[in-house]
């Protein structure tokens, strides 16, 4: 790349994946005044908080890296949580990145001021940056349920992001289970495997893909070691489940929603056969309304003797265990909070202020919303990762923040070249864009009436309702009039 005449100062917050990927992207670029400021005392966001038994990715391993640094070693089709840690910290490694991370050093506060962000952290230090990007996930808060009584519960309680490994499980245990999304599909499995009494309070059943796991051989770790374009091969195979079946089947595809729709009924019908059973675990919503799950290993487990589902609503919980609306007392040792994260928190506790010292608790209090998901009117400069309308079906969540730190880049380059100080979106651009995404909501699996963390207050889903190609396409480039550029106070 030719020389610049500027070279920007950065501030990341977050080491997760996304903060790896960008100060990856900026040193690419030759960016050096670089610092990732990370909350906990290691890198890794997602795949260091979760431990539960059983975690792991439900995106194949050799689509879920990033596509310039492909891993032949993966042990299994979908990756385990601490395979997909070691991922990160090698990349960590390879890429020389610890020099510029900072740990326990949460941020409390981001203002801009006088054409500059200052950034502050829980240790009180302060960093001054010319672009900030919030790389803090999307699901990074743990969501604890509002159950009366919760707080009297005797024995261990704990929310699966938080897991207590101290607690072990054997037939001498009773397990209450609360929640039953992915997370759950996942370790619930585990502890009927263990012996322990698991009962799972269930308030809506979901909708379960079959796609086994499975390890890889030898003879395939051997070729992909040593061929590129094997692993090219695994990862295309990878895409094409996802991108061109799955993806294009919840974003409204005819035939390949109805085979997604059959293929989940026959797999319950297939997989349960207590009639009663199988009615208590058949949703009433449409396919994708709520995130799909791929998994092959709890039917069979919620089937077993020490597994019971339990249908009928919490009324609350008990010294001894959980009171539902029928009268009747499950007596457990320990809860498990598996209820997900609040998915609209983004960089929240953090406060944020943009120009004119505008909150973000004011600029969000009728509507979180952003521009092509990264861009905040009144927030200059300021890049929030995965974004409002980032979510894409089931698709790899890696592959959008390398589609938005491409489309960051662009902008990067720009400001190097000295054309513009600040950039910020016009307020008819996000205007339009929350149409353009209205209308593609409007009528679809997302819309149709059931609730999920897809939701924000209002109702409305914070997906990406078309397919991933277009998403690909309408971040390909940046559409310049969309933005308020501007040099030294003064609009371009």
């Amino acid at each position: 790349m030719s020389q610049v005449p500027r070279s920007p100062k950065i501030v990341i917050i977050g080491a997760g994946m996304t903060g790896i990927l960008m100060a990856i992207k900026c040193l690419d670029r030759g960016i050096q005044d670089i610092v990732v400021l990370e909350k906990a005392a290691t890198i890794g966001g997602t795949w260091r908080e979760n431990t539960y038994p059983g975690v792991a990715c439900d995106v194949p391993a050799h689509l879920y890296t990033y596509s310039f640094a492909m891993n032949p070693n993966w042990s299994h089709y979908y990756a385990g949580g601490n395979e997909i840690q070691g991922y990160f910290e090698e990349m960590v490694r390879r890429y020389q990145l610890e020099q510029y991370i900072q740990c326990n050093q949460e941020v409390t506060a981001s203002e801009f001021k006088a054409g500059e962000w200052s950034v502050t952290t829980v240790n009180g230090d302060q960093y001054q940056a010319d672009f900030v990007f919030c790389a803090t996930g999307i699901l990074h808060q743990p969501a604890y349920p509002d159950i009366k009584g919760l707080d009297s519960f005797a024995g261990k309680v704990f929310h699966t992001a938080r897991w207590d490994h101290s607690v072990k499980f054997d037939s001498s245990v009773r397990v209450g289970v609360i929640g039953n999304g992915s997370t759950a599909a996942q370790f619930i499995p585990e502890l009927v495997k263990s012996g322990a009494d698991v009962s799972v309070f269930m308030r809506t059943p979901q909708w379960i893909m079959p796609v086994a796991d499975r390890k890889f051989m030898d003879w395939e770790r051997y070729l992909l070691n040593r061929s590129m374009w094997m692993q090219r091969f695994y990862r295309w195979t990878s895409t094409l489940l996802l991108k061109d079946f799955f993806n294009r089947a919840l974003s409204g595809a005819p035939l390949r929603s109805w085979l997604l729709d059959k293929l989940v009924r026959w797999n319950l019908r297939s997989s349960v056969k207590d009639k009663i059973l199988r009615q208590q675990l058949q949703p009433d919503f449409q396919v994708g309304c709520k995130r799909v799950i791929v998994n092959t290993t709890f039917y069979p487990a919620i089937q077993q003797d020490n597994a019971h589902l339990v249908r009928d609503g919490i009324a609350e919980i008990t010294p001894e265990g959980v009171l539902t609306s029928d009268g009747k007392l499950h007596k457990c040792d320990v809860l498990i909070l598996s209820t997900g994260f609040n998915a609209l928190s983004y960089m929240r506790p953090m406060a944020l202020k943009g120009s004119d010292n505008v909150d973000i608790e004011d600029a969000w209090k009728d509507k979180v919303e952003a521009y092509r998901s990264v861009l905040l009117k009144g927030y200059p400069n300021f890049f929030l990762m995965l974004g409002p309308h980032t979510p894409i079906a089931n698709f790899s969540i890696i592959a959008m923040s390398e589609v938005q730190g491409d489309y960051i880049m662009q902008l990067l380059d720009k400001w190097m070249q000295g054309e513009f100080d600040t950039v910020s979106p016009k307020q008819e651009a996000i205007t339009a864009y929350q149409a353009f995404i209205r209308a593609g909501l409007s009528g679809s699996t997302w819309a149709s009436g059931c609730q999920s963390w897809y939701l924000d207050a209002d109702g409305d889903a914070i997906v990406w309702p078309f397919s991933w190609a277009r998403y690909v396409e309408s971040m390909a480039e940046p559409v310049w009039a969309d933005f308020d550029l501007r040099k030294q106070n003064t609009s371009i």
